[in-house]
């Protein structure tokens, strides 16, 4: 829980500079520009040469990375404030190591490698809020793959429900509702598992109360989930 709450933290100290206008992000970062994408649609994908840093101010935003098998795993789910990038280690345009996907409308900053780096040097408390944020989404991706290497496809769903439920849940009579709406195939990417194992799982949760889900929404039982 405690390590949920720190990146709630950090990301906050990250949108207060989200408040700005963009003619004031203008004047400090010249190549900054404001793009929305709909749902589905990349930032960048896999492979993808890119010199640039990616701001997130509005929506969810899906890390995934696609092995050469072919089998797709979710890495993680962005959130408004989260900064997305890589440093170029002497490479003028570094191929991205994974996709970054819109999960329903995304609005987000796009910074050239040039410019991020003078407001590295400008707003040391910014950069460091950035790196720190930067660095609880690898510990958290490192946890994940742990848990998939680790732990049975029930446990890893529980694991999973929990992180989201305090990512993105509200509180209402059962626990918390899910913000935002996952397939079943996106939860089973998220996991580590087949869509039919997956859906197997989240049938006998709901059946035991732990939860409830419609096409629209995942309710989670977080007393009973918590307990398994």
């Amino acid at each position: 829980m405690s390590s949920s709450k720190h990146d709630h933290t950090t990301a906050g100290s990250l949108n207060s500079l989200l408040e700005w206008n963009l003619e004031q992000w203008q004047q400090a970062c010249p190549s900054i520009q404001e793009i929305e994408i709909p749902d589905k649609h990349f930032l960048y994908r896999q492979g993808e040469s890119c010199a640039g840093f990616f701001w997130i101010k509005a929506g969810i935003v899906k890390l995934t990375y696609l092995t050469a098998q072919g089998n797709e795993l979710t890495l993680t789910l962005l959130q408004s404030g989260d900064v997305i990038g890589q440093l170029q280690h002497g490479c003028v345009n570094p191929a991205m190591e994974e996709s970054a996907q819109a999960l329903g409308k995304v609005l987000f900053y796009r910074i050239e490698y040039e410019d991020f780096k003078k407001l590295i040097y400008r707003w040391p408390e910014w950069s460091w809020s950035v790196f720190k944020a930067m660095s609880n989404r690898q510990q958290q991706i490192e946890r994940k793959l742990r848990t998939i290497l680790t732990q049975p496809v029930d446990k890893r769903v529980i694991a999973t429900l929990l992180e989201l439920a305090q990512l993105f849940g509200t509180r209402c009579s059962h626990g918390y509702s899910l913000e935002i709406f996952l397939t079943q195939q996106e939860l089973a990417d998220l996991v580590g598992a087949s869509r039919s194992v997956v859906s197997t799982i989240m049938n006998e949760f709901r059946n035991r109360g732990i939860l409830n889900y419609t096409r629209e929404q995942i309710c989670i039982n977080d007393a009973a989930l918590i307990n398994e």
